[in-house]
């Protein structure tokens, strides 16, 4: 969405939005201020107010965009497969092959930390996952494998890009393909273990 401020200058949203991922990712979400966005962007505080009128607006602005493109980055692998069976696990599972790159992990690392401080970010992100999860069990033919299987990917994914643990690749690359096969199992019925009481 592209607007004209004063008519002489047209302010590019997504931009807006660019430059307060770079904020994010450098300085992290709790440091984000409107000032710092408008500097690296190169327009004027009102300028990004126009469209953010907070902080907060902002921040919200950043996780949607980031699961749109998520979504959609998802939904184009899942498209170029030739398989249409539990293509939604296997799309993920496909877009997960490279490790994210080095400039991303701050983005997420910083996002996460929002993510998991602010109530209203939380509630979209348990939107996201609700759906997701509910589309992955939805195409599949064994919903408790293809549910199984995003639940390791999504721990996989979290270790890396909250910079806990890296695999190596050859071993990752193994883990993913295991991963895979997890999606068609059908898991049994089984009791826990006895757990003696205390």
């Amino acid at each position: 969405m592209r607007l004209t401020v004063g008519r002489k200058r047209v302010i590019d949203q997504q931009a807006v939005l660019d430059a307060a991922e770079r904020v994010v990712g450098r300085d992290g979400a709790a440091n984000l201020t409107i000032d710092a966005v408008a500097k690296e962007a190169g327009i004027n505080k009102a300028s990004v107010l126009y469209d953010h009128k907070s902080k907060q607006a902002l921040v919200e602005a950043v996780v949607d965009r980031a699961f749109e493109r998520d979504n959609a980055h998802h939904v184009g692998i899942e498209e170029q497969l030739a398989d249409p069976d539990d293509r939604a696990i296997r799309g993920r599972i496909l877009a997960a092959a490279e490790p994210p790159p080095e400039e991303f992990r701050a983005v997420a690392l910083n996002l996460s930390a929002a993510l998991a401080l602010d109530a209203t970010l939380r509630v979209k992100m348990q939107e996201n996952q609700a759906r997701t999860m509910a589309r992955i069990m939805e195409t599949s033919h064994s919903a408790r494998g293809a549910l199984l299987a995003y639940l390791a990917l999504e721990g996989l994914k979290f270790l890396e890009h909250l910079d806990f643990h890296h695999f190596p690749r050859e071993e990752r690359d193994r883990l993913l393909r295991e991963i895979n096969w997890l999606a068609t199992t059908q898991p049994g019925e089984s009791d826990l273990p006895d757990i003696a009481a205390g």
